[in-house]
């Protein structure tokens, strides 16, 4: 089946995919800001740049697209179906370069939390995610809390 719009419109829309301030990871950020974690963002100088760096607790978060870094078995994770040689081995080259950012990242300390795009469809789900993650516990207003409701390092 031959693509819906021209070569240069389809290149046009690829190149318009930001690697930063996506939808999901700005729904993390929200989230853990309001859960009380503070955070930097897009660490030039470790691994794989991560989206959001945890530096009190040594732990990254990567909000990873389903499509660019193959979720598995997920309905965003499909194969286009012009040109697949080249997307399969951009694909690959992408899976291989996040296991190995992953690697270099958890041999220097840090631990890795991937969220996937799909995971965090809501500031809910986002706010799930972190408070599993970094093991808080519910305050007494019975909303997740940073601030005396969680150990002093989350494992």
């Amino acid at each position: 089946m031959a693509d819906r719009v021209s070569k240069e419109t389809r290149s046009a829309i690829m190149r318009s995919v930001h690697t930063a301030h996506t939808g999901p990871e700005m729904l993390v950020r929200s989230a853990a800001h309001r859960l009380g974690l503070r955070f930097r963002l897009h660490v030039k100088d470790l691994p794989g740049r991560p989206d959001v760096v945890f530096p009190r607790s040594k732990t990254i978060v990567f909000v990873n697209g389903c499509y660019w870094h193959r979720h598995e078995n997920c309905a965003k994770s499909g194969v286009p179906k012009s040109n697949r040689k080249f997307w399969l081995a951009k694909f690959a080259a992408n899976v291989a370069r996040d296991k190995r950012n992953r690697r270099d990242l958890e041999r220097l300390g840090w631990r890795v939390i991937v969220v996937w795009e799909c995971e965090a469809k809501t500031l809910g789900e986002a706010s799930a995610i972190l408070v599993r993650a970094f093991g808080l516990k519910k305050s007494r207003s019975g909303r997740p809390s940073a601030f005396g409701g969680r150990t002093a390092q989350p494992s």
